[in-house]
């Protein structure tokens, strides 16, 4: 009974409700032998809800996030972190501001990865909006208040975007004398950062985390994954923003 009624409220809430009422506008035109305008309102009725359904948001996430496996062994002399949004204004544990979601899972993940082999974090990201915290400071209270000792911390809080993130990570580590970077991002986000690593001339080893879809031989099937939701068009969006990023890149490479 709880699952029919989450379904239920799938179309009673954004997206879905936008979804019937769009529907309900395409009869009405179908009613008043208004052919054309019901067809194309139709067509993009189809689309909205094809784009706001697991059953289209997870396999295309997982195509992105599939792509690197997290290695067994961490081969490199730097922990490089990509900042991934953050807040300003904001209470925290030890100060003001915090990094968002896929940040933080990432920032974790470093962590780890340094109390397991003693390499130094090199966090990048800088202020990318008005109203958005500083990354990289954020970044730097928080890798201390987690235990990371100052002097193992590297931070870069220039980058708006993940080209520049490559750029200045470059210049940072060369400057510290530094060659083999561990890169740790989120996994949907990691196809696109090799790729501008590789660009601004670094090789990584990546190190994917902040995974998005659950992994597993098979997809799960259920009748949610037919219910309309913020989440999955939100999936949709993330990864088509990476294919496009993707796109770019390949025509940037071939000007």
């Amino acid at each position: 009974m709880i699952y029919v009624i989450k379904f239920i409220y799938s179309f009673v809430l954004p997206p879905g409700i936008f979804v019937v009422l769009l529907a309900l506008l395409a009869l009405w035109l179908l009613r008043k032998k208004q052919r054309g305008p019901a067809v194309v309102l139709l067509s993009v009725t189809l689309l909205l809800y094809l784009a706001s359904v697991p059953l289209i948001a997870n396999p295309l996430m997982r195509s992105l996030e599939s792509r690197y496996a997290q290695p067994e062994q961490v081969q490199g002399d730097c922990l490089v972190v990509l900042g991934g949004g953050a807040t300003t204004g904001t209470p925290d544990i030890d100060g003001d501001g915090s990094l968002g979601g896929s940040a933080a899972g990432r920032l974790v993940t470093a962590v780890r990865l340094h109390r397991l082999t003693g390499l130094p974090v090199l966090f990048s990201g800088g202020q990318v909006f008005a109203d958005s915290g500083n990354e990289g400071d954020i970044a730097r209270r928080q890798l201390i208040g987690l235990g990371v000792d100052e002097r193992s911390i590297l931070i870069e809080n220039r980058s708006l975007n993940t080209e520049q993130n490559a750029e200045f990570t470059a210049a940072l580590m060369k400057e510290h004398g530094l060659s083999r970077p561990v890169l740790v991002t989120s996994a949907f986000h990691m196809p696109r950062a090799v790729a501008e690593f590789r660009q601004a001339g670094m090789e990584v080893q990546p190190y994917p985390t902040d995974y998005h879809i659950s992994g597993g031989a098979t997809a799960a099937w259920y009748a949610g994954m037919l219910a309309p939701s913020p989440g999955a068009i939100g999936t949709v969006g993330t990864a088509l923003k990476e294919y496009l990023g993707l796109l770019a890149g390949v025509v940037q490479a071939k000007i």
